[in-house]
């Protein structure tokens, strides 16, 4: 069963969970072939959507776990709020991500980190107004795989600075 997962971290995003349970966001990732949708809610002031079984797509909501690992690795879409937790370890998975900015956030630095991922091929990016929009154009398979991390560079990098090296 093709499954998308979103999550707002420890946030509030309540607009991203309005958005992606909307009946326009439903239809398309039904058009998409996806027939369930975990919603990972945070601190946001919306109920819990009881679970469905919609004709168009299974619905399940939450707000917070121990881990969110298991969400991850079970999804085939990831719909995530820019924070850069939530981008990195849904990348490092190697899932798919459209990122969704949150444009009420002042100083909004999670808009840098889109950009910068979008420009590295690994990740879409929009707002709650044109995700619909995304999920019906999006062309997953333009998505490059994220760079592993080289922690041994930074480790070698600290010896040299404390003469360990």
């Amino acid at each position: 069963m093709k499954s998308v997962f979103v999550t707002v971290g420890t946030t509030s995003f309540d607009e991203l969970i309005a958005t992606a349970r909307s009946p326009p966001a439903l239809q398309a990732l039904q058009s998409r072939g996806y027939q369930k949708l975990v919603l990972q809610v945070g601190r946001g002031s919306l109920p819990l959507p009881q679970p469905s079984s919609s004709p168009a797509v299974a619905v399940e909501a939450f707000r917070f776990k121990d881990s969110l690992a298991e969400d991850l690795q079970g999804a085939d879409l990831v719909i995530s709020h820019a924070g850069a937790g939530s981008c990195l370890e849904t990348l490092e998975k190697g899932k798919p991500l459209i990122v969704v900015i949150n444009d009420k956030l002042m100083n909004n630095h999670q808009l840098e980190l889109a950009k910068q991922l979008h420009r590295d091929g690994c990740v879409l990016y929009c707002n709650c107004s044109t995700l619909v929009e995304t999920l019906q154009s999006m062309d997953l398979s333009a998505l490059k795989p994220f760079p592993p991390g080289q922690p041994e560079k930074f480790a070698s990098f600290l010896d040299k600075v404390f003469g360990l090296q």
